[in-house]
């Protein structure tokens, strides 16, 4: 789909009805001691859940909708991060980017206007349905590499986010679904899943994040399983329109400093 109907489509588009806002929650490199990077996520405007928000979202204002979030989520980030290499990442709709080099220029906008280095951006997505226009995906993943973005694919090992659509496009991180972390100490067969999805992205110089963590137990078994990305209550809860405090891990002298 070219520029010009791209354009028409965000046009043509809906005003949104309604007001929402952006929480944050850390993701940690506990084998370096540090924050990583936030990822963004939807919020009410006095903090409801993303359900509340995403159940307003129809087909003609997703565009305006996705395209909204990515600034909301890049200007508060450029307010409240420090100048350093954290990343944001970012959760988009594939099926709200119609032209992928087109539809990341709000978002390149946003960057320029609160100084946030664009190369600190990731995107992430999930298809909680089947994906049916897997080389539409593709062009996104490879148009976003190009400019230098990082790309994750969420929720990996959950409905139908997983090796058919990994075989496809290889993002640079996935993301492992909360259900296979939780209580994973004490599951065999979650460590066995565990560990293939561990080999696999060795083999394709993939990163892994364990998103979800609930206890020490998690942590200890999946940082045995060669984890080093960790992201979950843990940890800290999302805040919204900050960034929280970190606990469960010791943060390096680095990160304790910027917390002073």
């Amino acid at each position: 789909m070219n520029t010009r109907v791209t354009c028409q489509g965000c046009r043509d588009g809906a005003e949104l009805p309604f007001a929402f806002t952006m929480a944050f929650q850390p993701i940690l490199d506990v084998s370096q001691g540090r924050v990583w990077g936030y990822e963004a996520l939807v919020r009410g405007p006095e903090g409801q859940g993303a359900g509340t928000v995403l159940s307003q979202v129809t087909p003609e204002i997703m565009y305006k909708f996705d395209q909204a979030c990515r600034v909301r989520a890049i200007e508060l980030f450029g307010r409240l991060s420090p100048q350093d290499d954290t990343r944001l990442s970012i959760n988009f709709m594939p099926n709200a980017v119609y032209e992928p080099s087109a539809c990341i220029r709000a978002s390149l906008g946003a960057a320029a206007r609160v100084g946030l280095n664009p190369k600190r951006l990731m995107f992430e997505f999930t298809e909680q349905e089947h994906v049916t226009d897997t080389a539409h995906i593709s062009k996104i993943v490879a148009e976003y590499k190009r400019q230098g973005f990082m790309t994750a694919l969420d929720d990996f090992g959950s409905g139908y986010a997983g090796l058919n659509l990994l075989a496809n496009l290889q993002t640079d991180l996935i993301k492992i679904d909360m259900d296979l972390i939780r209580d994973i100490n004490t599951d065999r067969v979650r460590q066995a899943i565990v560990a293939g999805i561990m080999s696999i992205a060795r083999a394709l110089d993939i990163q892994v994040i364990a998103e979800g963590i609930e206890s020490e137990a998690e942590l200890t078994t999946l940082r045995a399983a060669g984890v080093s990305l960790f992201q979950g209550y843990h940890f800290a809860k999302p805040q919204v329109e900050a960034l929280p405090m970190v606990t469960g891990f010791e943060a390096s002298p680095r990160t304790q400093a910027l917390r002073a």
